[in-house]
């Protein structure tokens, strides 16, 4: 019999009142793989194969907007989820009721019909240890999530969950995953105790999404993910010369291919809209093959060899608020000359997507013209949404001394100084993870521009916000700008790492420091010994830091805005969830 190896995630559930989702598993051999909600909606897909694993992601239509509603899977005709003796609440899609129609079209909530959205997001998660085992870096915040929404039914469950990075570890492996790793392979030979190939890529999806408590909330909370390091490596892109030297180990190319390979299956295609899954060219033909292993490692190698043949990034509407999630490692320009966060397709990409549907009245000098809307799509002067969320697994606001010194080490390493002040700033960049935003300065100030543009003129939305991880912390930052250019909206770096994770004492001490007015001044010399600008906007903290592991949560309705911050803590035994920030981000 059919067995359902991994899932079901509830990946995607439209907000625009078409009433359909899409479920992904992961099952033992091929099957038929099926959704059958309580109220009729149904969808089916068969399985296809990559590496000797079988996959399905199964799009749900019928779905009766402003209902939730039960849900079985089945494999081949047998139920295999729920599993007969869980526990934990049935599985449900919760349908969301627009009354006033598809995005743009108006409604007195960020969803369209006067309810809120909460938009709960983090980074960083190790796998818990299995449930009894002592646990050395405190309760999983996202286990401790799934533990409060199952036990208490009147707790609010977001309506999606972002995982902005290091959705699992590569390069640091568990106890339990280093022992299926020794079982196969000599861990005396590179990489080690690291993942070496899609096989064991699995085990590490294995452990991250098969807790029961973790698989269930998976199951019935929509969620958005995007890659980060880890997914790979640490410091993934770091340097065009640290991905010469990289390329050199005999085991980075299985090791990369893989990585790609495994995040299109995993994290990837469950981003997708069922729409842009159908017209997905590589994904039909993937489904038509008996083994897609090998089209979709030629995909994987086209893509490290060229990365702006692929985009990671994408675009999520609920209602009135919009999400890009934008792919800030793959999309790298490395040349030491031309460093970029984005390449320009992934710059005009973003700059597509936050634009859309704007009105051209309200764009900065300079700027091109913005694509018309159909007359009478929105009513005259009321912005496509209210919210606009930018994911980024890097913040692209950093401590000010950070930003000083990754910026001041940008200048160094492209010979601002000369060769010898060259060498130096590669090593410390490798040495202190120099590679956020600020080590990319030309992108920080367009991403900056960008954002003003967004929140000024008659349409500008209530607020902009940078959703980030990485950083093993949580802070809120807020931007000024120069008389004349600060945008309506009010825009907000919000930060909140790891959902799972260590915070050595080096990070606590040194980002505590960096907000700090002496490191500021140090910054500052920094950057005139580099001969770099400043940057183009101000800024300030004005929440944090925060250490421990933790979820933030938005709650957006109208042109309101709301904060949350729960973290993990162990009391009495038992992991529970504890707010330690609640407020407001809007007048």
């Amino acid at each position: 019999m059919t067995g359902l190896r991994l899932g079901p995630l509830l990946r995607y559930v439209d907000f625009g009142g078409h009433g359909t989702a899409s479920v992904w598993v992961e099952t033992d051999r091929p099957a038929a793989a099926e959704v059958r909600c309580a109220d009729g909606a149904y969808g089916m897909s068969r399985t296809f194969h990559v590496a000797g694993h079988h996959y399905a992601i199964v799009p749900v239509t019928g779905l009766t907007p402003g209902t939730t509603t039960a849900y079985d899977v089945l494999l081949d005709g047998r139920r295999v989820w729920p599993p007969e003796d869980s526990a934990l609440p049935p599985s449900t899609i919760r349908s969301p009721a627009v009354p006033g129609g598809s995005l743009g079209t108006g409604g007195a909530g960020s969803m369209g019909d006067g309810t809120a959205l909460h938009v709960s997001f983090g980074s960083c998660r190790w796998a818990a240890p299995a449930h009894g085992e002592p646990d050395p870096v405190g309760p999983d915040a996202l286990d401790t999530l799934a533990k409060r929404l199952a036990g208490d039914p009147d707790a609010v469950r977001p309506d999606v969950l972002l995982l902005l990075g290091d959705q699992v570890y590569a390069d640091e492996t568990s106890d339990p995953t280093r022992a299926r790793l020794a079982r196969r392979r000599d861990p005396a030979e590179p990489p080690g105790d690291q993942v070496a190939d899609y096989e064991e890529y699995t085990y590490l999806y294995d452990e991250s999404w098969g807790d029961p408590d973790v698989r269930w909330l998976l199951s019935t909370v929509p969620s958005c993910m995007i890659f980060d390091d880890h997914d790979l490596i640490d410091d993934w892109n770091t340097s065009a010369a640290w991905l010469a030297d990289i390329r050199t180990e005999p085991w980075w190319q299985e090791r990369v291919l893989s990585g790609l390979m495994s995040y299109w299956v995993y994290q990837h295609l469950g981003n997708l809209t069922p729409e842009e899954l159908a017209a997905d060219e590589l994904y039909a033909a993937v489904r038509a093959e008996p083994d897609g292993t090998d089209l979709l490692r030629k995909f994987a190698t086209e893509a490290d060899r060229d990365p702006a043949c692929v985009r990671w990034s994408y675009r999520r509407d609920f209602g009135r608020t919009r999400l890009l999630m934008v792919d800030s490692r793959g999309a790298r320009v490395l040349e030491e000359s031309k460093r970029s966060m984005l390449d320009e397709s992934e710059e005009r990409w973003l700059r597509e997507q936050v634009m859309a549907g704007r009105d051209a009245p309200g764009q900065r000098a300079g700027q091109p013209t913005r694509p018309a809307e159909e007359p009478g799509e929105r009513p005259s002067g009321q912005g496509p949404y209210d919210h606009l969320l930018i994911g980024t697994s890097l913040p692209w606001l950093l401590p000010p001394f950070i930003h000083d010194v990754e910026s001041w080490d940008s200048a160094l390493c492209r010979g601002e100084r000369g060769p010898r002040w060259a060498r130096f700033g590669e090593k410390l960049r490798r040495a202190a993870d120099l590679e956020h935003w600020a080590a990319f300065p030309d992108s920080f100030d367009a991403l900056a521009a960008l954002i003003a543009e967004a929140g000024g003129g008659p349409d500008a939305p209530a607020t902009v916000s940078v959703l980030s991880g990485d950083v093993h912390h949580a802070y809120i930052a807020e931007p000024t700008w120069p008389a004349g250019d600060a945008p309506d909206a009010r825009v907000l770096q919000l930060t909140c790492s790891p959902v799972h994770n260590s915070v050595p004492g080096w990070i606590k001490l040194g980002f505590r420091l960096g907000w700090s007015r002496g490191a500021r001044r140090l910054g500052h010399a920094l950057i005139r010994h580099g001969r770099i600008h400043p940057p183009d906007v101000d800024w300030r903290r004005t929440g944090g830091p925060w250490f421990g592991n933790q979820l933030m949560t938005l709650t957006l309705q109208g042109r309101s805005a709301h904060l949350r911050l729960d973290q993990a803590h162990t009391r009495s035994g038992e992991a529970e969830l504890v707010t330690v920030e609640r407020r407001s981000l809007t007048p």
